[in-house]
């Protein structure tokens, strides 16, 4: 039984908390080779909160495959692109650039949506 002294669930933050819930089941569905960006995470749970995407992922995605959720130029994590590129070059994920210019995602063939993509589309 709880007590007097024990807070008032805030409904807020359990609505915060299954936003987060939600992300990470959203971007540990991406397949390897494939990628989202912020904004299609947050479509895909019906929001536009591309921002708040990116912050569930800085403080709770390191046990999924954040390496999935690049920046809409293609480009991943900002000071994550060494160790991401790792993970990129074991998936197969297409790449644009590299060489004298940093390199980004093929969004074009690299971009899943669940609706349309399946890894054995490509």
């Amino acid at each position: 039984m709880p007590s007097i002294s024990d807070p008032e669930p805030d409904p807020e933050d359990a609505a915060s908390a299954s936003f987060v819930e939600r992300v990470l089941e959203v971007v540990d569905a991406i397949p390897p080779g494939f990628v989202m960006t912020y904004g299609d995470v947050a479509a895909t749970l019906g929001s536009r909160a591309a921002r708040m995407v990116g912050q569930v992922m800085a403080y709770y995605g390191s046990d999924v495959p954040w390496w999935r959720v690049v920046r809409a130029s293609g480009h991943p994590a900002a000071g994550h692109e060494h160790i991401a590129l790792q993970h990129y070059r074991a998936e197969g994920t297409p790449l644009l650039g590299g060489g004298k210019s940093p390199y980004r995602v093929d969004l074009r063939a690299a971009r899943f949506d669940d609706a349309r993509n399946h890894p054995s589309d490509r």
